[in-house]
């Protein structure tokens, strides 16, 4: 702690508690004017909507309570007796306690069960039918994204219609998972063995921020995934690219990429439609220069960090199962390249 030495009185004091408080307000306020991306407060989907008031009314109901208990008990500490108080006679006090302690929370616990059990009936079903299924499989650190209706697979982004519910099956490949989408809908476990089913709907166009909720494994608070809701001619376009096999190669470094990429043991893991890679124990690369992330949500899609996640994955995202790949300069010059031609 840094010391102020006052020269009038020839000592060292502290820092106030004031300018304490006001550094901890000023981290506050510069907090709350971050972009938040994934308030459970800030609904944007009819479930979530659900969801956020019963909150509110949960909220409500706590803060009545905790008001009138405190009210009560400042009551209680500063009145006085009135003269000639007979303590044989509680009669009224014994009737607050019974209405207090015991009538009214019962109430109030049956009230908020009613609310409760209301609210997950609305959300078990969508308004109207599911028309898109949507297959999504968490996998240690990352999400396996699959349209089997529409013919394509990609990884950590799902691309969905606005104003449409979706129909998602969750699947887990090697420990639990938890599906959240804070925005959307309430969280589901993905369990290995196991399909659950929920929907998605959002109300608007916007990129809605996912996580695993159940603790995972390494790196559990680096597994994120991406919402992106669409006008349907939007989604439309993003369903017929992805349905595309990869480009070829046009220049000759991305066509010397592309041979560095199917000669190396790239190929044991990772899928790219129209070549001789196939692997599927990690993400699909088809449309790889398309998403906006890599690592599933651990660094933003650019040249540098594809270049770094290719070399030294353990420095981006330890304990992954992504394994280092040694190459000269020049090498993986032509491999992002050619990675970057997947669009």
């Amino acid at each position: 702690m840094v010391l102020d030495r006052d020269p009038r009185r020839g000592r060292t004091e502290r820092p106030s508690r004031a300018r304490a408080v006001v550094a901890l307000l000023s981290i506050l306020l510069l907090a709350g004017c971050a972009e938040s991306s994934a308030s459970l407060l800030d609904a944007r989907g009819p479930a979530a909507a659900r969801i956020n008031t019963l909150w509110w009314i949960m909220f409500g109901v706590g803060a009545a309570v905790y008001l009138a208990v405190m009210g009560y008990l400042l009551a209680a500490l500063f009145q006085r007796r009135p003269a000639g108080f007979d303590e044989t006679e509680q009669s009224e006090g014994t009737r607050a306690v019974v209405w207090g302690g015991a009538v009214i929370p019962a109430v109030i616990l049956v009230g908020i069960f009613g609310a409760t059990v209301f609210t997950m009936g609305a959300l078990d079903e969508p308004d109207i039918a599911e028309e898109l299924v949507i297959e999504v499989e968490g996998k240690q650190w990352w999400w396996d994204v699959r349209y089997p209706e529409l013919g394509f697979r990609t990884a950590n982004e799902i691309h969905i219609p606005v104003g449409e519910p979706v129909a998602i099956k969750l699947l887990a490949e090697d420990v639990i998972h938890s599906f959240w989408v804070p925005q959307l809908h309430g969280k589901l476990d993905m369990i290995p063995g196991h399909v659950n089913e929920f929907w998605l709907e959002a109300s608007e166009p916007g990129i809605y921020l996912g996580e695993c909720a159940e603790f995972c494994g390494d790196q559990h608070a680096k597994m994120q995934f991406l919402v992106i809701a669409e006008e349907e001619e939007a989604f439309r376009a993003w369903v017929a690219q992805q349905q595309q096999p990869a480009a070829v190669p046009a220049s000759e470094l991305a066509q010397e990429g592309q041979e560095i990429f199917l000669g190396s043991t790239c190929i044991n893991c990772h899928a790219i439609e129209g070549t001789g890679a196939t692997g599927e124990l990690g993400p699909d690369l088809t449309h790889l220069a398309s998403r906006r992330t890599l690592a599933a949500g651990t660094v933003p899609n650019n040249r540098g960090n594809l270049g770094g996640w290719i070399v030294a994955p353990q420095s981006i995202k330890p304990g992954s199962l992504m394994p280092a790949t040694e190459m000269t300069g020049p090498q993986l010059q032509a491999l992002l390249a050619y990675l970057e031609t997947l669009e």
